[in-house]
């Protein structure tokens, strides 16, 4: 990944992005060639040197019973969203400034590892339910499932575990701007409502 030195995620902006991702794409090289699949992650820092992310395949897709040659990458994607120069105060200066794009990104690259075993899953799909339930007025729980359809459809999955060897993580979020032209972004994402990347921009003049 080509990161400018402004744009290079540290540490702690790299652990957040991995702690929610979301759904990510894990991209596998086979003998057969590339195989993709959108999975949603949770991430478990005690893990291995690195950490590793945690998922979950359906059973029919094939994806997890080819077997990965070399490293597996799973590609995060944190607040993206379009930059007008409009947004900018260098616009009304000098009128020297063009559209851009913002982003956080980072390639997660590991050893794939399959779980295939019912007390693995159950303990996965209640991380990330908790994970993803945390924000609801009346979280769901997978306890309020009956115990036996719980059971089939863990039979219907396999776990897949990205034990990280190394990341590549950039965050595009204005910093090679002036505090005047950050402000001016924040306030446009804010007044389009997008208060993710908004924040993302606030978090990275920090």
């Amino acid at each position: 990944m080509y990161v400018p030195a402004h744009f290079d995620a540290g540490p702690e902006a790299i652990e957040r992005l991995l702690s929610h991702p979301g759904a990510s794409n894990l991209v596998t090289m086979t003998s057969k060639g590339m195989i993709a699949t959108m999975v949603p992650f949770v991430f478990d820092s005690s893990l291995g040197e690195h950490g590793a992310l945690l998922g979950h395949l359906a059973r029919n897709n094939p994806h997890w019973s080819e077997e990965a040659v070399g490293e597996s990458l799973v590609l995060v994607q944190g607040p993206d969203a379009y930059i007008t120069p409009s947004w900018y105060a260098a616009k009304a200066e000098h009128g020297r400034v063009v559209p851009t794009w913002n982003y956080s990104t980072a390639h997660v690259y590991g050893d794939l590892i399959i779980h295939d075993d019912p007390a693995w899953l159950g303990n996965l799909v209640r991380r990330l339910t908790d994970l993803h339930e945390a924000s609801a007025e009346h979280p769901w729980s997978v306890d309020d499932a009956p115990e036996k359809y719980v059971a089939g459809q863990l039979r219907a999955i396999v776990g897949i575990e990205l034990r990280i060897t190394r990341v590549e993580a950039k965050l595009k979020q204005s910093q090679n701007r002036s505090a005047a032209d950050m402000e001016g972004v924040i306030a446009g994402l804010e007044g389009v409502g997008d208060q993710a990347s908004a924040d993302a921009v606030r978090d990275a003049r920090r």
